[in-house]
């Protein structure tokens, strides 16, 4: 089987080779069309749709807040088991793992040689939603409407499918397959789960991955291969306090949060227009608060800082920006204070980190997406976003992430939806993309 340089994987269609050509790709994206078992696999996903959907719909209606995803957890590990993963395990912060494909499945060729790089494929377990609120869903009409539906439930049914097409088609590759489902992807979990699969301690295997690819949502043209970065802050003044009237002309955290915020909304945003061409860069007040009654001067105000960017350098620089006008805010309040009254203090607090980078476009992972787009008849939009290949992207690891197909609308609302259209599709992709990293045999 030629496929324009040397034999992959032993004249099967791997990619330990440099490809560098879209052709090339597509070759090989057709070559997996055309694979017996591969074929096997899709017709499995497409055959096994509406058992896909049900997975999705019951899913979702298992509550999983940030920080409180063990309940939906359990119920994908016995989905993990029953769809045929090996090694199934919930590892130390909460994430299920199970695994797939690889030559060396057996113990005796485990202790033969170490197992090549693994390929990871995994979709969050998280919502947006507290425990507060109704996770039940609906269906009406063509639409399954419920909070996180498609954030992430779509991902995690995609995830299962996936698995399930290549076991129940015995389908070999030679790199094996990390499947994860994995905690705290959202807001204030700050990726702690990919962080934690990804440090070290060889859940994925010997060494890192030979690619990651995420599954977060709905859609199919979307290739994220740029992670959006950002450093999320806590930002407290503290002063003395007192009465409204009596106390009136000690230095006012409220004050210095106004002040602060002011400063930060006339930052200059790069590559955000009217600015000029530049890693897009943003700077957002988010929340703020304080105070404990209205004839009272606050003791502490705060307000909560999102910094972005999909580049790490002008990330940096804009924190260094956004720190200095926190200090001149710090300042212009201390010095309108009355004589001989204490002054302000400042705390800044950082409480999410997540990683910025880039896959490049002609690295062979975003290539395989962009060309199975194409061999599904569908056009591919690389985009940037903070997802779970965040955190590999910036350890040097080739990733992206896809939507698993599908539409939806009122992300991160309690109104949020989910239409099937194309719905099979988008999981086809994500098996293509994912058994073209893993080297099909």
């Amino acid at each position: 089987m030629a496929c324009g340089c040397q034999p992959l994987a032993a004249c099967g269609l791997g990619l330990h080779c440099e490809l560098t050509g879209f052709k090339t790709m597509n070759d090989v994206m057709a070559q997996l069309l055309a694979h017996d078992r591969v074929r096997a696999a899709r017709h499995h996903i497409e055959r096994t749709d509406e058992v896909t959907l049900a997975r999705q719909a019951a899913l979702s209606a298992v509550p999983a807040p940030t920080g409180a995803e063990a309940q939906r957890a359990a119920r994908v590990a016995e989905l993990f088991r029953e769809v045929g993963l090996r090694d199934v395990t919930l590892d130390d912060v909460g994430n299920v793992v199970g695994w797939a494909g690889g030559e060396a499945a057996d113990a005796g060729a485990q202790h033969a040689a170490p197992l090549p790089a693994p390929v990871v494929l995994a979709a969050h377990l998280d919502t947006v939603f507290g425990p507060e609120v109704n996770v039940a869903v609906e269906r009406r009409g063509p639409r399954l409407e419920g909070p996180g539906i498609s954030d992430n439930a779509r991902g995690l049914a995609a995830l299962l499918a996936v698995a399930e097409a290549i076991v129940a088609t015995r389908l070999p590759t030679a790199r094996p397959i990390l499947f994860a489902a994995t905690v705290g992807e959202e807001g204030s979990g700050d990726l702690r789960g990919v962080k934690h699969l990804l440090n070290g301690k060889r859940e994925t295997g010997n060494g890192k991955p030979a690619a990651f690819i995420a599954l977060d949502g709905a859609g199919l043209e979307r290739v994220v291969h740029r992670a959006l970065g950002s450093r999320r802050y806590r930002v407290t003044f503290r002063g003395p306090g007192g009465h409204s009237w009596a106390a009136f002309g000690v230095a006012n955290p409220a004050n210095a949060v106004g002040r602060a915020t002011a400063l930060i909304a006339d930052l200059p945003a790069p590559g955000v227009p009217p600015a000029p061409p530049a890693p897009r860069t943003t700077c957002a007040v988010v929340r703020l608060g304080g105070g404990t009654g209205l004839n009272s001067i606050p003791q502490e105000a705060w307000v909560d800082l999102d910094v972005r960017s999909e580049d790490p350098r002008a990330l940096a620089q804009m924190d260094v920006t956004v720190r200095a006008a926190l200090e001149r805010a710090l300042d212009d309040e201390n010095r309108r204070r009355a004589p001989a009254t204490p002054p302000l203090g400042l705390d800044v607090r950082l409480v999410g980190d997540r990683p910025s980078g880039t896959t490049p476009r002609a690295h062979p992972l975003v290539q395989a997406a962009i060309a199975a787009n194409r061999v599904l008849g569908r056009d591919a939009e690389l985009a940037a976003a903070s997802t779970d290949a965040n955190v590999p992207i910036a350890l040097g690891i080739p990733a992206i992430a896809l939507g698993a197909g599908g539409k939806a609308g009122d992300a991160h609302l309690a109104t949020e939806w989910y239409e099937n259209a194309d719905g099979a599709l988008g999981i086809v992709r994500a098996l293509l993309v994912t058994v073209a990293m893993a080297e099909v045999k």
